[in-house]
């Protein structure tokens, strides 16, 4: 009778390895992760996490804004793991970020290794303090489907210092251009007007820190009509992701306190524990003889 009045335990749940969801449903959910945390954390959880994280579709994007901060407290060579990333997407990239950190090392990196070639899909670029207009022509003529491009620098005080090259490669090469950011560029009203002519779908267009730009009179009149968003030269610049530099002097460096409430912990690429290895391929026997798949 006692056993009657018993309450029954609920019936136990079956146990569901996590390790057992279809792949697509895994690579669904590792894709809401970030690069850092797919470069860092998961592709290192398991055998099956690190076959779904090297898939090339998991590479269609790469942020990694940010990364040079933690990058240099713990010694990692940010190049080494954007290169990384971008030999993982084999050519199905889309969207890459690479603002804070982009060199002309790095670029001639891309154009040299023809590596830019296999990005025809690439519709967003963005690149911060960068001198090489030879990859920046590279990528003109093989990403033919470039919507979004930034090229951002530091303002130069020396408002005398003009230079045409970076406005007139970009009027030449990327004719396809919905949007356009050129901060602290040297550019004058020659090579703007070379940019209204070469680029006709512009939407926006960012003139920010281009003080050698005179926007008066029909230059200024064609501007306002051509563009539907449109930044002039002494328009407002906030600390940012785009504009990094402090207001007060354009010899100080980006302001720190961008990262200062992120905390990283050590990973695979530098330190004493991997340093990323100098061949890539290394890591990858590393891994594939530890998880033995």
């Amino acid at each position: 009778m006692d056993s009657l009045l018993q309450p029954s335990s609920p019936p136990q749940q079956p146990y569901r390895d996590w390790v057992e969801l279809p792949r697509d449903v895994t690579a669904m959910i590792l894709s809401r992760l970030d690069t850092e945390e797919i470069l860092n954390t998961a592709r290192l959880v398991c055998s099956t996490w690190h076959s779904v994280c090297n898939d090339p579709s998991m590479w269609r994007s790469i942020d990694m804004r940010g990364f040079d901060g933690y990058c240099e407290e713990l010694d990692y060579d940010i190049e080494k793991m954007c290169k990384y990333a971008v030999d993982r997407s084999c050519g199905g990239l889309i969207d890459i970020n690479i603002e804070y950190f982009a060199t002309d090392d790095l670029l001639s990196y891309i154009a040299d290794r023809e590596a830019v070639r296999k990005f025809p899909l690439l519709e967003e670029l963005a690149i911060l303090s960068c001198s090489s207009e030879k990859a920046l022509e590279v990528v003109g003529h093989c990403c033919p489907l470039l919507r979004s491009l930034k090229v951002n620098d530091r303002a130069h005080k020396d408002f005398h210092t003009e230079c045409n090259l970076e406005a007139l490669i970009i009027a030449e090469n990327f004719p396809h251009l919905h949007h356009l950011q050129i901060l602290g560029n040297r550019l004058t009203n020659e090579g703007l007007q070379a940019i209204l002519n070469g680029c006709p779908h512009l939407e926006s267009l960012d003139l920010r820190k281009c003080f050698n730009i005179r926007t008066v009179g029909d230059l200024g009149k064609r501007c306002a009509e051509q563009i539907k968003d449109l930044r002039w030269p002494y328009d407002p610049t906030p600390i940012s992701d785009d504009y990094p530099f402090s207001e007060s002097s354009d010899e100080e460096d980006y302001d720190a306190s961008i990262f200062s409430s992120l905390s990283w912990s050590d990973g695979p690429y530098g330190g004493d524990h991997y340093d990323f290895y100098d061949d890539f391929d290394d890591y990858e026997d590393y891994f594939d003889s530890r998880y033995d798949y």
